[in-house]
């Protein structure tokens, strides 16, 4: 692209850039549009300032991402982006071989992966998804663990110690992780604390971490931080992700599955 010199029309393009990717780096800016790197920063500056976006280690997060506080309910999850959902959990039951040990995290679209994965005897799964744990129940031969804890009834799982010290002696083959939020400079995020420390000691359990999201997730940052996305090894995703989701993933070596 031709360098775009004039200032009003170059932030106008970053400000439809930070909307629609979610967030922004000052590097590939700063080549997209020819001009340095001081530039772009004094564009993310002046958008910060009018609210369009809010500065990162090396650039920016649109500001409604960095507010995306507020947990829907269970019924609005299940409603939400259902068919990508659907998708994205058959494209991630295919990657679970006879003979694996996987945890399923809490969430919708891991609940549609237990929907699609096969009834095989060898196959062992844990979770703390009463959602997804009552879907395996009614497969006849899969073994499932029920990961004990306290219940949590807004979204039906179960948390706290003895979730969390479930994983003190397993190791598991794949964890596929749901998440609430994910954008390149702050990571894998979600809503509630006990669910950020579950989930980091169930990474630290699993040899393949597998993040599996719908695309209206990228570019979210919730409260609580689970990880980097440095730590993903594989991620599933509905359609062609955004730019920089793709650049990130050759940058930091994770496959990312297009479902």
């Amino acid at each position: 692209m031709p360098a775009i010199r004039d200032t009003s029309e170059r932030r106008q393009q970053i400000s439809a850039l930070v909307r629609e990717r979610g967030s922004v780096q000052v590097a590939p800016l700063a080549e997209r549009f020819g001009v340095s790197m001081q530039t772009i920063r004094k564009d993310l500056h002046f958008l910060a300032k009018r609210g369009v976006a809010e500065r990162s280690y090396g650039g920016a997060i649109a500001s409604d991402a960095v507010s995306f506080a507020i947990e829907p309910p269970l019924e609005a999850k299940n409603a939400i982006n259902s068919a990508e959902k659907a998708r994205i959990g058959r494209m991630a039951a295919a990657m679970v071989a006879p003979g694996d040990s996987i945890v399923l995290d809490s969430g919708t679209t891991t609940l549609q992966i237990a929907h699609h994965l096969p009834d095989d005897e060898t196959i062992t799964v844990l979770t703390n998804d009463l959602e997804v744990a009552s879907v395996l129940a009614d497969k006849e031969r899969i073994t499932l663990v029920l990961l004990g804890g306290t219940l949590r009834r807004r979204n039906r799982a179960l948390y706290g110690a003895q979730t969390v010290g479930a994983f003190d002696d397993l190791h598991v083959d794949k964890l596929f992780l749901g998440v609430d939020g994910l954008d390149v400079e702050r990571g894998v995020t979600t809503h509630y604390e006990p669910e950020a420390m579950l989930n980091r000691r169930m990474v630290q359990a699993a040899a393949q971490v597998i993040a599996v999201t719908d695309q209206s997730k990228f570019g979210r940052v919730c409260l609580h931080r689970i990880m980097s996305v440095a730590d993903i090894d594989e991620l599933v995703t509905d359609g062609e992700p955004p730019e920089a989701i793709r650049v990130a993933g050759e940058r930091l070596n994770f496959r990312i599955h297009s479902a």
